[in-house]
C-alpha cells in the first residue's frame, strides 16, 4: 500500500487467483490535485509498472471524484515551468497508465473535474454513477486542459465535441457523456460494478488483452494501415502464450466459455 496520504494503492484476488490493484483518490475534502496528489499517483503508477497486475480500478473516496488542480500549482510558473510540468505528468501519469499490459477501469461516482476527467481518458474504460459530471474547465484561469483530455476526448466523442466540451467549460452529465461514447457505462451501484467488470478482466487473457492494447495504440498514432502493420506480430506471438494454447484445448474439447487463464 502506497504510504502517501493522497492516495490508496491497494492489491487483491479474484476467486480465480487473479491479481487486481485499485487506486484510490483519496485526499479530502476534494480531491485536488496538488503537489502531494500529483507526486502520490506518480509513484503509484511507477510501481503498478514495475509489477502489472492483471487488472487495475482507479477510483475515489469522498463526495466528489475530484474539484480539479489546485491551482497553487501553477501560481508563478513561466512557460519553460509549464511545458516542464506538462512534460512530466505526460511521461509519469499519462503515457505509463495508457502502457500498461493490463485492463485499466475508471468508476467516477460523482464530479469529476480536469486532471481527474483526463486521467479517466487515458483508461481503457470509463464507468460512470448517474449522478456523476464530467468537466475540463481550465478556462476559469486562461489555461487549456494539457494532460491529454481535448485530444482523448476528441478520440472518444468528435473534435467537435472535444471543442464545446473544452471552450464553454460547462459540466455534462453521465448520460450525455454515454451518449457521446465517452463513458462506456452507467450504473446505479457503481462500485460494485466496476469492481465486478475489473475482477472479470482480470481472470482474462492477460496478454491477449496487453496485445489488444497494442495495437488500438498503433491506430491511435498512425491510423488503420498502421495497426494492420503491427497486428500479425503483435498476434503472433499470442500462439507462445499458455493462455492462447490452453484456450484452444478447451473450446475444441469443452466448448466456448469454459477456459481459465494463468495470464501467462
Amino acid at each position: 500500500m502506497s504510504e502517501t496520504k493522497a492516495t490508496r494503492l491497494e492489491r487483491d484476488f479474484t476467486d480465480g487467483g487473479a491479481e487486481v490493484a485499485t487506486l484510490t483518490l483519496d485526499h479530502p475534502p476534494l480531491n485536488l490535485f496538488d503537489r502531494s496528489m500529483l507526486d502520490a499517483l506518480i509513484a503509484d503508477v511507477a510501481e503498478l509498472s514495475a509489477r502489472p497486475p492483471r487488472a487495475l480500478l482507479l477510483r475515489a473516496e469522498g463526495k466528489v471524484v475530484s474539484g480539479g488542480v489546485d491551482v497553487h500549482v501553477f501560481d508563478g510558473l513561466t512557460p519553460e515551468q509549464g511545458a516542464e510540468l506538462w512534460r512530466t505528468l505526460f511521461a509519469q501519469i499519462i503515457h505509463p497508465l495508457e502502457a500498461l499490459p493490463c485492463p485499466v477501469v475508471f468508476a467516477a461516482h460523482g464530479l469529476t473535474l480536469t486532471a481527474a476527467f483526463e486521467i479517466a481518458l487515458a483508461c481503457d474504460i470509463l464507468l460512470a454513477a448517474p449522478k456523476a459530471k464530467f468537466g475540463l474547465v481550465e478556462i476559469v484561469v486562461g489555461l487549456t486542459p494539457s494532460m491529454g483530455g481535448p485530444q482523448r476526448l476528441a478520440e472518444r466523442a468528435g473534435s467537435g465535441r472535444a471543442r464545446e466540451f473544452v471552450m464553454t467549460g460547462d459540466l455534462y452529465d453521465a448520460a450525455t457523456m454515454a451518449e457521446w461514447g465517452v463513458v462506456n457505462a452507467v450504473h446505479e451501484d457503481l462500485d460494485a460494478a466496476a469492481r465486478a467488470l475489473t475482477h472479470r478482466l482480470a481472470e482474462g487473457p492477460t496478454q491477449a488483452n496487453a496485445a489488444t492494447k497494442k495495437i488500438i495504440g498503433a491506430w491511435r498514432s498512425g491510423g488503420v494501415a498502421h495497426a494492420d502493420s503491427v497486428t500479425p506480430e503483435v498476434s503472433g506471438v499470442l500462439f507462445d502464450t499458455e493462455d492462447l494454447k490452453g484456450g484452444v484445448r478447451s473450446f475444441l474439447e469443452q466448448g466456448p466459455g469454459k477456459a481459465r487463464y494463468a495470464g501467462r
